[in-house]
């Protein structure tokens, strides 16, 4: 039995897998980001209690909004703080007596999605989440590659490629540079982005992602226009990656990849910025939706 914990700023989940990948238990509580120590004494209580509620011992695999420095063996760039600078695999492992594997929560979705997900079946995933915020992880032969530094795949935080001049310099981000692709392309900067071109005469009222995308399929043309660049700047954003990883294959995760006209938008736009004018790559829909992060830590512990 694989037990994966998915640690998220205001939900944390459990899940048990089976050998074949069937879900045996599942339960989600709400997470208490102000203390460490509440923090990890909840993840032990949800493996203890789904231990006694399936009648036997798993191994523990957890993703987390942040990754384990490979020189402190401390969490850092989370953005649950309380986490930051603490090791807590090993904290956890010491309470539950036994190894605690922890991952970045978008290498998760990677290994989710490579395993029995989108992804089964190709060599090299990269699997983006578009949410709140905008991440993505690696996954080559059914394995996460987390890379020496633990940071592969930390491609919202370069700059958005190919800036037009009404674009630069582009907004500040919280990790202290500008332009960043989480910026433009997340769930957050899709609103933001229909916020700042809203003509005068719009109502003020702030619009979430479902209904800017809601307006566009009614035909409003400020709500087309910002979807259609959306999927531009994600198309330029994705060409950064082919151009350097080549990936099999592009997994879409988090609230802006159940947009359906993406799918449609931006693949024809990829070879307008691949070096070579030549892109094929297939970028799909997660097959695991908002189960993929838990899913995958549960897979930290492959089969043997």
């Amino acid at each position: 039995m694989r037990l994966g914990i998915d640690l998220g700023g205001t939900k944390t989940e459990i899940i048990a897998l089976d050998d074949d990948g069937i879900e045996m238990y599942r339960k989600r509580v709400n997470t208490d980001p102000r203390s460490y120590e509440v923090i990890v004494g909840k993840i032990a209580e949800l493996v203890t209690d789904a231990e006694s509620a399936l009648g036997q011992v798993g191994s523990v695999g957890i993703g987390i909004p942040g990754t384990i420095s490979s020189r402190t063996g401390c969490v850092k760039n989370a953005n649950t703080n309380a986490l930051n600078g603490h090791p807590l695999d090993l904290d956890l492992g010491r309470i539950l007596e036994r190894e605690v594997r922890c991952m970045n929560d978008a290498n998760c979705l990677a290994l989710s999605e490579a395993v029995d997900g989108a992804g089964a079946g190709y060599r090299i995933v990269f699997a983006v989440i578009l949410g709140t915020g905008c991440g993505a992880g690696i996954a080559i032969d059914g394995k996460p590659w987390p890379g020496g530094n633990l940071v592969a795949g930390e491609w919202g935080h370069n700059p958005l490629p190919w800036m037009s001049e009404e674009e630069y310099p582009g907004p500040a981000c919280w990790c202290g540079k500008s332009s960043c692709i989480e910026r433009w392309i997340s769930g957050t900067g899709f609103e933001e982005d229909y916020a700042r071109t809203r003509p005068q005469g719009y109502p003020l009222l702030k619009l979430n992602g479902p209904q800017i995308v809601a307006l566009a399929r009614n035909g409003d043309d400020v709500a087309r226009s910002v979807l259609k660049r959306y999927a531009d700047r994600l198309a330029r954003s994705l060409a950064q990656v082919i151009n350097i990883l080549d990936p099999d294959v592009i997994v879409l995760g988090g609230g802006m990849s159940n947009v359906d006209e993406l799918y449609e938008l931006a693949p024809p736009l990829l070879p307008l910025y691949v070096f070579g004018t030549e892109a094929d790559t297939p970028i799909v829909r997660s097959r695991h939706g908002d189960s993929s992060g838990v899913r995958g830590a549960a897979w930290l512990w492959p089969k043997s």
